[in-house]
Parts: structure tokens; sequence; C-alpha cells
């Protein structure tokens, strides 16, 4: 296959075919990257961070096109695209400060001077999934430019509008064309490519558990640096003290947005056995509130799946007997549409309470006490977030520690700020992006001792 079609997700209708790149095409482009690499890492510190700006600049003064095009591509609602849009924004400016502050240190030893150096890996592939194109995209590639390196960056067959966009915006703000290059292709292809070339020095990959255990093994032939970001079957904590009326009003938000497509939505949601019966009253109100609709009308809260091949697969997750508490609604006609759905009551090895769905689907479970809800919120192989509802806040820190999650938060459904760290714990990833903590992954230490 040479050519993908991008399909509107709102209305199955064609946006635009795109060239796939071909295994020699590939190549071609890392070869690019690892010739570009030597000058690009030379470039002064204070100039690489005024390139980043600028290319921050050039994506906020493109950001409501960026926004539009993500309506259309990812059928995201409009509010969520422009925020994605300004988050790249954001992350650019953020990681424009690194090359400037990439610091190493001077460590007491005998008989010399001992210090050490923070240098950039070389080429960095970049594979990025359908759900956040944009931000996922620059996740990976801000910090990965900043410490120095070159990257290439497979977007996701389905959503590839936006990246190619960046690529072109990187261009315009002065970023050599071959030190950040956007790839569409086939993950057989491209990204596989990235896993096997030897010169691609670090895989950053978002995406299932199953494909990111496959890159994984890959990169283990080469001991190539990984960065993993996977599944999550994410748990919401509700206890009997919580203020339910705003925990109940929130949780739709929790796991609706994105029309659940998302690694960190609360999928689950544990109820304390006292309180079930009331929260469930607060919640369906909530649940039949949500304003399903076109995803470029700005009243919109949730839009569209994202394919036929995905509406299939959520689908399989609600038979016809399957135990629907209540449901919001959705359009009728062409697109990908699949309501708000609430499945009580679940058992705790029911499939709706163990895998990832990735949709608007949510399982709600009672629990008696802490430990009992703790048990139940790591069960299974997944860690990635969740939320803790409680007014206590020694049970907050308790719960909090107790949970095996890489991003927790109290009184908040909030998982990505791009200051802080962020990632998972178990199968849902190896790494961390985002925050402080990212530019250590793009780096490797090298100590340098000077005797006297």
């Amino acid at each position: 296959m040479t050519s993908f079609d991008v399909i509107n997700p709102a209305n199955g209708e064609l946006v635009r075919s795109v060239g796939l790149a071909s295994p020699e095409e590939t190549d071609a482009a890392i070869a690019r990257a690892q010739a570009a690499f030597p000058a690009w890492k030379a470039v002064a510190p204070g100039d690489r961070a005024r390139l980043l700006r600028r290319f921050a600049d050039a994506v906020d003064g493109a950001l409501e096109e960026l926004a539009r095009l993500e309506v259309l591509n990812a059928g995201h609602t409009i509010g969520n695209a422009r925020w994605e849009a300004g988050n790249v924004r954001d992350v650019l400016h953020y990681y424009s400060a690194a090359p400037e502050r990439l610091f190493g240190r001077q460590i007491p030893v005998a008989g010399g001077l001992d210090v050490t150096f923070q240098e950039p890996l070389g080429v960095v592939g970049v594979i990025v999934p359908w759900n956040f194109p944009m931000p996922i995209a620059g996740w990976g590639f801000a910090p990965a430019l900043a410490a120095g390196n070159t990257v290439v960056l497979k977007p996701a067959e389905l959503t590839p509008l936006t990246a190619l966009r960046l690529a072109e915006l990187a261009r315009e703000a002065g970023i050599p064309e071959d030190v950040f290059q956007v790839l569409p292709g086939a993950g057989p292809v491209v990204g596989q490519r990235f896993v096997t070339h030897p010169a691609v020095r670090k895989v950053v990959f978002t995406g299932s558990t199953r494909v990111g255990k496959q890159v994984m093994a890959g990169c283990a032939d080469q001991v190539k640096r990984v960065t993993l970001e996977l599944g999550g079957k994410s748990a919401n904590l509700v206890f009997a003290d919580a203020d339910l009326e705003q925990a109940a009003a929130t949780a739709p938000y929790g796991v609706f947005d994105n029309a659940g497509q998302d690694c960190c939505a609360r999928s689950r949601i544990l109820v304390q056995a006292s309180v079930y019966d009331r929260f469930m009253e607060l919640l369906e109100p909530a649940v039949k509130g949500v304003v399903v609709g076109a995803p470029g009308d700005e009243a919109t809260e949730m839009g569209p799946l994202i394919s036929a091949a995905h509406l299939a697969k959520v689908s399989s997750y609600v038979p016809d007997d399957a135990p629907v508490a209540f449901r919001g609604s959705a359009p009728d006609g062409p697109g990908f549409w699949f309501p708000p759905t609430v499945l009580a009551p679940v058992s705790p090895g029911d499939p709706a309470a163990i895998d990832e769905i990735f949709g608007p689907v949510v399982a709600v479970l009672p629990f008696t006490d802490e430990d009992d809800a703790v048990r139940l919120a790591n069960a299974g192989e997944y860690g990635l977030s969740g939320s803790i509802w409680t007014r206590d806040v020694g049970r907050a820190l308790r719960v909090s520690r107790a949970v095996e999650a890489g991003n927790l938060s109290v009184n908040s459904h909030s998982s990505v700020r791009y200051w802080t760290p962020f990632g998972g714990f178990k199968q849902s990833g190896l790494g961390r992006e985002l925050g402080p903590d990212a530019l250590a992954s793009f780096t490797e230490t090298k100590n340098v001792f000077i005797a006297h």
C-alpha cells in the first residue's frame, strides 16, 4: 500500500490521501537524520533554545488551523483540539529552556577533577498513536530536540495530518529539515525500521501494550533505549466521605473525554458500598447530560470514535445482554458514534472491568473499605493513572501511596501537566515523559576524570 485514505470519523468522508513511506524511504530519512546530528548537537545551547522558542511561536500562530485540522482528522471536539495544539506550544516553550540547563555535575574525587556531561543519543524514532496525535508527538520531539538529538517521527496511519503540518512549522521556524522529519507510514514498515535500524539510538512508542512488548523485544537486540507509554484501565475511587455531588458530576468527563479513547480514562469507578446507590442516582443525570455531537460545534463535549473497526471493537464489550445501568445519547446516521455507557453491576472478573476498552464505556463496582478499594484498584496488569475522591487528607495520602499507578489525582481527574513526569507502572509503560525527568531519557551520562 503506497497511500492511506484519511477519513473524517464524524461522517465517514474522505479528508485526504497521504502517501506512505517505503522501507527505502524510511532508511533514507534515518540516514539524513544521522548525517544532520553532528551539526545539530554542535548548535550553541542558546541558539537551539531560540529555535525551539520560534517553533513554539509558529505553533501558536497556527493554533486554530491545527485545531480545525484535528477536528477533521481525529474527530476531536474543537475545545479539546485547541487545548492539544496549545499543549504542543507549551511543551516546546518548556523544553526551550532545557538546552541552557542541561547540567552535568562536578563530583569530589581523589587525585583530580571528575565531571559529568549529558550527551545526546543521536537519532530518535518517535511512534505516535491516533488518539492524541498532537500532544503525544510534542512530548516526544520537544525534549529530544532540546537535548540535541535529531528526530524522525511516525504518526499513526489514521491521523497524520497535524504532524505533517507541525513539520512544516518547524522548518518555517528555522529548524533544519533533516533534524525533525515526519514520515507517514505503516507500523510494520516505518515503526519496525526504527526498532531494527542501528542508527536509531532510541525509540519512543505510545500505543497498545501488545505492540509495546514487541517494540521492547526488538530494541533489546541492539540494547536500544526505549520509552513506552502503553495501556491503562484506571480506577476512580470514590469514598463515602467524598463530595459525592462533585465526584458524580465530574466522573463522566474522567472517562468519556475523547470518547474514552484515552489511556488515562477512569474506566472503572469504584464506589464505597455505603454510598453506592446515592452515587449512581447522581451519576445518571451527569452521564445523560454529556453533549455528544458534531466535533466542530463549540458546545460538543464528546465526539465520535476514530474508525469503523474501532467502533466494532468497543461495541463488542456491550452486547445485547450487557448490564447497562444507563447510557447517554449519540447522533444517528454516518460516522462512528457510540453513546456514553455505564455498566453495573459488574463483577471484578468481567472483561469490561479488566480489558482496556478504549471507548466511552465505564464499569462501576462497589468496595467495602480502604483495603478493598486498593485491592480492586491494583487488580490487573495496568497502572497508569487514577483518581481518589475523599475529604480525608490522611486517607488520600495512604491510598495514593498504595495504588500502583504512575499518575494519581485527589479530588480531580487531571493526569497530564507538561511540567510534571508522566508514565506508568507495571504493563502501562517504561520510563517517564514530560517534566524535568524526560530529558534524562534523551541523553547519556558521560563521566570524565582529569588527573592533577
